[in-house]
């Protein structure tokens, strides 16, 4: 049985396009179409469907604002973004996550670049991992919480980090759902957490930047693109620019990030493979390998490579706190994960495992 789609954009192109590359694969129907977010909310309280392609900028009611509208009558579907990669289509579409949609396809300017099989393969691949997953998103602003129980643990780490100091980093990876996900781990560190923090996120360009702008806003901890030769820092989060791989390298006595420009791998680049092989060339004595929600296998093979030679300890995010449990799984398939844990309390065990400086 197919899955049915809803395609909503006021370009009479761009839905004929996206449309006609939804239907050339069996597995997927667009059933409705809509010109606007007001068509789109009619369609959806009557009609349900499994996947909602949704552009932002429309007429009489905007992507933005259905999402809002999807919490307010508790409306249960998945709406995947079309996004344009100018500096305030990013902005608005880390607003989308935020608001509930669970990934965006970057929608070329030309719409001849969107007949080209790499725009096919990505929205079929993005359709079918959002459709096949559990996660039903949960649409409309809300207020960080605060977390009594991190707070709890933080004070536990400072009273009882050992007085013979040790070198450790933290190595995150996610994908699909991971910007939303983010803001429930990143925040949560304390702005003295005993380790400097490397991330991979796979987005494209232009994006990563207004991605770590947002998470420097909300925490504690620095957060920032990382930038060719950046010296790696304790309390500091170095986010992969999109399209590019980032090593991690030594500099005498520190590390830095350093770009490479390899092809994508596991179809993606940034890749977190890159990065977590690269770190067996450091000097840290710990490595806490952090693989959350996303589709695809990146950073399996990269965290049983760095296994081979280096002391790390890996928490994987479960499959119910999920958006999508691809990376994750893959990571507890090949019985790499020293725990796995819900996404809430992912902070917790990483302050655990790495400690505050004292």
């Amino acid at each position: 049985m197919y899955k049915k789609v809803l395609v909503v954009d006021d370009s009479a192109l761009m839905r004929r396009v996206i449309c006609d590359i939804i239907d050339s694969d069996e597995r997927f129907r667009v059933v409705s179409r809509a010109t606007n977010g007001m068509e789109a909310l009619e369609l959806l309280r009557r009609n349900k469907y499994d996947a909602v392609i949704l552009d932002v900028n429309m007429p009489k009611m905007n992507g933005l604002e259905l999402l809002e509208n999807l919490g307010k009558e508790k409306i249960e579907t998945k709406a995947i973004m079309a996004s344009t990669d100018t500096k305030e289509g990013a902005k608005v579409t880390l607003d989308a996550l935020e608001l509930g949609a669970v990934d965006f396809i970057h929608k070329p300017d030309n719409v001849n670049d969107c007949r080209a099989d790499s725009f096919k393969s990505k929205l079929i691949n993005i359709l079918l991992a959002v459709t096949e997953s559990e996660h039903i998103p949960q649409y409309g602003k809300t207020k960080p919480k605060e977390d009594d129980f991190t707070n709890k643990v933080i004070e536990m780490a400072r009273k009882h980090t050992a007085s013979v100091k040790s070198s450790k980093i933290i190595a995150i990876a996610s994908s699909t759902g991971g910007p939303k996900a983010l803001q429930s781990v990143i925040p949560k560190f304390p702005a003295d957490i005993d380790a400097p923090i490397v991330l991979v996120q796979h987005m494209p360009k232009g994006f990563t930047a207004s991605l770590a702008e947002r998470l420097d806003e909300m925490s504690k901890v620095k957060v920032k693109e990382a930038e060719e030769g950046d010296i790696l820092a304790k309390g500091c989060v170095y986010l992969a620019r999109g399209g590019k791989h980032m090593n991690i390298i030594r500099n005498g006595s520190s590390c830095m990030i350093h770009y490479t420009d390899e092809p994508n791998r596991e179809g993606v680049k940034p890749c977190a493979n890159y990065m977590y092989e690269s770190l067996a060339n450091c000097d840290f004595d710990c490595t806490v390998c952090v693989v959350m929600t996303g589709m695809g296998a990146d950073g399996t093979e990269g965290i049983r490579n760095l296994k081979n030679k280096k002391k790390v300890y890996v928490i994987s995010q479960d499959q119910e706190s999920c958006t999508v449990y691809g990376m994750p799984k893959s990571i507890a398939q090949a019985k790499l994960s020293d725990q796995v844990v819900g996404l809430e309390q992912i902070a917790q065990e990483i302050i655990l495992q790495v400690g505050v400086t004292k």
